[in-house]
């Protein structure tokens, strides 16, 4: 039996998020302050008061959710957790695996931020706004997805971006691609295809050059091996060296977030439990549908705090 922490993805942002936090605790406030300094500008102000298309603002929201995510590592941290003692894994969702690295101290803190604000500038310019597309499938197999990809990538690039499971999965890519895959995947039997509101086509081919970005940022930037191994989204294995994670988040951008096969991977070595440390519950769910024996758990609020560490440290 062991236990992991999972960091979200975007889509888990709220204004008002962190604010509890700040308030509470001297080490959140800390975090949100290191952040607005390595950015420049005080994202904590969108953070807690919005405005909700500011935050959503895929530059915002992805340093944002990091913030929220440290803020609840610093704050337990402070109260006696050491990760590497209580913790077997760490993992993200997309932009998450940067706030697992800076939980396993990979990263600094303000690095991350910085890497992040890169991130989400880099992948919001490579594509022209509305040429790219997102749709949600739901009910359908993997493989079913993949062939209806195939098949609509003779209109431009579509693929699978995330595995979510639950029998949900997201395709990216060229617009009228991914509307001609969502369709032949309903003819297929999917019980739903959702075109989503999403300002670019995120881990698909079209972000190369967001990927090219991310190569020459995660080249400067100082990092060291993970003090837990990270199991990385492209793999849904673990990874321990520093500059096999750096390649594999450039890979990240352009890749596939393996998310049911890394909960997968979590059931059959081991891990019970896997924290959501940071804003919503999206992981949890996901835990939830994935592997009946693996419990989630959301860490955001100081109560959740409060039970996560009786919980940790007993």
């Amino acid at each position: 039996m062991s236990i992991a922490f999972t960091f979200p993805g975007q889509g888990s942002q709220a204004v008002g998020m962190g604010k509890e936090l700040a308030e509470t605790y001297a080490e959140a406030k800390a975090v949100f302050a290191e952040v607005d300094e390595a950015l420049g500008e005080k994202l904590s102000a969108i953070m807690f008061d919005g405005p909700e298309e500011t935050l959503t603002l895929t530059a915002n929201a992805q340093p944002a959710l990091m913030a929220v995510s440290m803020a609840v590592m610093r704050v337990m941290q402070a109260r006696g957790l050491d990760l590497k003692s209580r913790v077997s894994f760490v993992a993200g969702h997309s932009l998450g695996e940067y706030s697992a690295l800076c939980a396993a101290e990979t990263f600094s803190l303000a690095d991350t931020a910085r890497l992040l604000r890169i991130r989400g500038n880099a992948m919001q310019a490579a594509v022209p706004v509305g040429e790219g597309a997102m749709a949600a499938i739901i009910g359908l197999e993997h493989g079913d997805v993949q062939a209806a990809c195939q098949e609509a990538s003779a209109s431009g690039p579509c693929q699978i971006a995330n595995d979510n499971g639950g029998g949900q999965l997201v395709i990216s890519g060229a617009k009228a691609a991914v509307e001609m895959a969502a369709a032949l995947a309903t003819e297929k039997g999917a019980k739903r295809a959702i075109m989503l509101p999403v300002s670019a086509p995120f881990h698909s081919a079209l972000m190369a050059p967001a990927a090219d970005a991310m190569r020459e940022a995660l080249a400067k930037v100082e990092k060291h091996d993970p003090v837990v191994p990270l199991i990385a989204n492209v793999r849904a294995a673990p990874v321990t060296n520093a500059g096999e994670i750096a390649d594999l988040l450039v890979e990240q951008v352009t890749g596939q977030v393996r998310w049911r096969e890394t909960v997968e991977w979590f059931g059959a070595n081991g891990v019970t439990t896997l924290y959501e440390v940071g804003s919503g519950k999206v992981l949890t769910g996901l835990a939830r549908r994935i592997d009946k024996n693996v419990s989630g758990i959301a860490v955001n609020s100081a109560a959740d705090i409060d039970a996560a560490l009786v919980a940790l440290l007993g």
